[in-house]
């Protein structure tokens, strides 16, 4: 027996589950009855395996170097059992390395490259898309306001917490920056009666959601354009900004400016709302064990992870003041594996909506994507914040006096409210 497969049986006897590998040769290893089975076809998979590389291995899997027989819950808690130690800690880097991160950041999102990063992903199939997401299409973090919801509802509540953070009211000017699918252009404008502008760089999620727009009679109340948000004109700032899952493509280096320009675009006493994913650990802008390197190849080219302390500090240095952040980790966490289990009780569909080799690749892709995000949001190596911000004032006395120019009123009456 060689000293991979070795270490690789010795794994096997310490795992919570019982797992089995059938060899290329025919060979088995494990029980007959395991919960996991592993078909391998090329024995460099057992190499990952032994040292723990879970990136790698999602690599191998969508390349075909082996199979899957068993459920992604059961194989991502095996999955996190094999780390050799915290992806946090494994991905942390030192002041070179950081250097040469932040000007990668600068080279990977210019305008051009930016935009088709984003088609990459969002442009895949809609029709993929629309067998796992909710019937709204949301593809962010929900809010299970209550542990009973579906995901769906849980969708829903998510938008509507975003609309009351924010105070929208009807006749309001309202930014949608990263609109994905339409939920909350939509929802804003329907439930709030707010004038409502959504921007995005996908052009399928452009065309879906101005047959939206026209189908629901919003013309002239509604609109969606395919454009950067660099490119948003700033003469007429907006009372309300909404930022959902969109700055975790806009990279590290480009923070400040972002939230400069985010800055730019509200009103004097307007909010603006930041919902994105963040990272774990303070130093790192993605994960060890090679679930980084996976993603950027995979699923998010261009994506990049910031821990909220860093968040803050750019919001700050780009002019904004923050007045309320809630962590969602936990909301992210069932709301993936909501997507995953869809997406596995439907994958002969899915199958149909990306044909051939490289089609059968991206689901093989998605299938770990969503599975291993949701383990990682479980485990804390992942976050979700949702930032609540206003442009910073200057020597206002009247700030809690609900002066009609300011939206934040600087209390939390949810806290006192009796049941």
């Amino acid at each position: 027996m060689s000293a991979v497969l070795s270490v690789v049986e010795n794994k096997l006897f310490a795992l919570p589950l019982p797992v089995r590998l059938v060899m290329p040769d025919g060979q088995r290893l494990g029980p007959p009855n395991a919960s996991i089975s592993l078909t391998i076809k090329d024995r460099s998979v057992l190499a990952n395996l032994a040292a723990g590389q879970v990136g790698l291995l999602g690599e191998d899997y969508v390349e075909g170097r082996f199979d899957i027989d068993g459920s992604m819950r059961d194989l991502m808690h095996l999955a996190a059992s094999i780390l050799p130690g915290s992806p946090i800690d494994a991905a942390r880097r030192g002041r070179l390395t950081e250097l040469i991160q932040r000007l990668l950041s600068v080279w990977r999102h210019t305008l051009d490259r930016d935009a088709r990063q984003i088609q990459f992903h969002y442009d895949l199939s809609d029709d993929f898309y629309a067998l796992w997401l909710d019937p709204r299409r949301v593809y962010s973090c929900a809010y299970f306001r209550t542990p009973d919801m579906s995901i769906a509802q849980a969708q829903e509540a998510k938008l509507d917490h975003i609309c009351r953070k924010l105070r929208l009211n009807a006749g309001e000017r309202f930014l949608d920056v990263g609109a994905g699918w339409g939920g909350l252009l939509l929802w804003a404008a329907e439930n709030y009666g707010v004038d409502a502008t959504g921007i995005t760089l996908s052009k399928n999620q452009h065309a879906y959601v101005n047959r939206l727009i026209e189908e629901k009679g919003l013309q002239g109340r509604v609109r969606m354009e395919l454009l950067d948000y660099r490119k948003l004109d700033e003469t007429h700032p907006y009372d309300k900004i909404a930022s959902v899952g969109m700055f975790e493509h806009v990279g590290r280096a480009q923070l400040e400016g972002y939230f400069s320009k985010l800055r730019r675009l509200v009103r004097p006493g307007g909010l603006v709302l930041n919902h994105g994913i963040t990272a774990g650990g303070v130093d790192n802008a993605e994960l060890g064990a090679g679930m980084g390197e996976f993603i950027e190849k995979y699923i998010f080219p261009g994506g990049e992870l910031t821990h909220i302390s860093h968040v803050l500090e750019r919001l700050t240095e780009g002019g904004l003041e923050d007045v309320d952040i809630e962590n969602l980790r936990p909301h992210y966490a069932r709301t993936l594996w909501a997507w995953s289990d869809t997406l596995e009780a439907r994958l002969p569909e899915a199958g149909k909506t990306l044909p051939g080799e490289d089609g059968e690749r991206s689901l093989r892709a998605y299938r770990m994507y969503l599975a291993g995000c949701a383990m990682g949001f479980e485990h804390g190596w992942i976050g979700l914040h949702q930032v609540l911000a206003q442009p910073r004032t200057n020597g206002r006395r009247d700030e809690l006096d609900y002066p009609a120019d300011l939206s934040y009123p600087w209390r939390r009456d949810y806290i006192y409210r009796s049941e």
